[in-house]
């Protein structure tokens, strides 16, 4: 796996947020899940968002794409303010996401699973559907050929007609890691992708998320393994009690004593590889 300083060239051009969180609160029955968090992520880089159990990472992140209604505070996807919007309106502008459990399609193949990520297919149109055969085949077509690819590219090739329900724990999470990749998302939201799975396919999806950097997507990350933080990410975003703590290279947040009390402890000064 490449690291993120690998990537980087020597001159890195100063990058405009892709993403701005602006004040986000939410709170369940009084208690503040989110308390003024407010970030922005770089465009075309790896950014992870680190915290303590109960931070309100993935309370965020259900903000950020849509599936949850924030109480106060902004969302802008580059100059569009996004708030509250519905769900399908934010993936039209180019987010995908993934779960701490992967969503398959579990009743579709894998190579279905894939098929039906691109966004805005010429087949959702009644008038081509009547009158464009022509225009689906070929789509079709295109799609099959980039969903093979991506399938190669992810080992998962082999099992491109088995149900998706059949997979294996390792196996869901990289479907839906390859699902996103397949709808083309420029801003890609990755919800604890190492979770529960072992180091081997832990390094594995380590370089396909440096992979994804390569294509131009940008990705926000939540990850509790440190490791892989320190190696691919080219920013972290501290979250605690639901407010932002502090942003920076986890190596500049070893120094900040605030950040190691409320989270990172000895885990954080014991470097990279304990």
């Amino acid at each position: 796996m490449t690291t993120r300083d690998e990537m980087n060239s020597p001159v890195d051009q100063v990058n405009e947020p892709i993403l701005r969180c602006q004040d986000i609160t939410k709170s369940f029955l009084g208690v503040n899940a989110v308390n003024g968090a407010t970030f922005d992520v770089p465009k075309g880089k790896i950014t992870a968002l680190i915290g303590p159990n109960g931070a309100g990472k993935t309370t965020v992140v259900n903000i950020i794409s849509g599936a949850m209604k924030c109480d106060s505070g902004t969302v802008h996807m580059g100059s569009t303010d996004v708030t509250n919007w519905e769900r399908y309106k934010i993936a039209r502008l180019g987010l995908m996401r993934t779960f701490q459990l992967s969503r398959e399609l579990g009743g579709l193949t894998v190579l279905e699973n894939l098929l039906v990520a691109p966004k805005v297919q010429a087949g959702e149109s009644l008038f081509n559907i009547f009158f464009r055969p022509r225009l689906l085949k070929r789509e079709e077509r295109q799609n099959i050929e980039r969903a093979t690819e991506i399938l190669r590219t992810y080992g998962l090739y082999e099992l491109r007609d088995s149900l998706a329900r059949e997979l294996s724990g390792g196996q869901k999470k990289l479907l839906e890691i390859s699902r996103g990749v397949m709808a083309s998302p420029s801003l890609f939201l990755l919800d604890e992708p190492m979770a529960g799975v072992n180091p081997a396919l832990i390094e594995r999806i380590g370089g396909y998320i440096l992979d994804m950097k390569r294509q131009g997507m940008t990705v926000l990350m939540i990850e509790h393994n440190l490791n892989v933080v320190e190696k691919i990410c080219d920013n972290v975003i501290v979250l605690a009690e639901g407010r932002t703590l502090a942003t920076g290279r986890l190596s500049e947040l070893r120094a900040n004593p605030e950040v190691v009390q409320a989270y990172l402890g000895e885990i954080i000064n014991a470097g990279p590889h304990n």
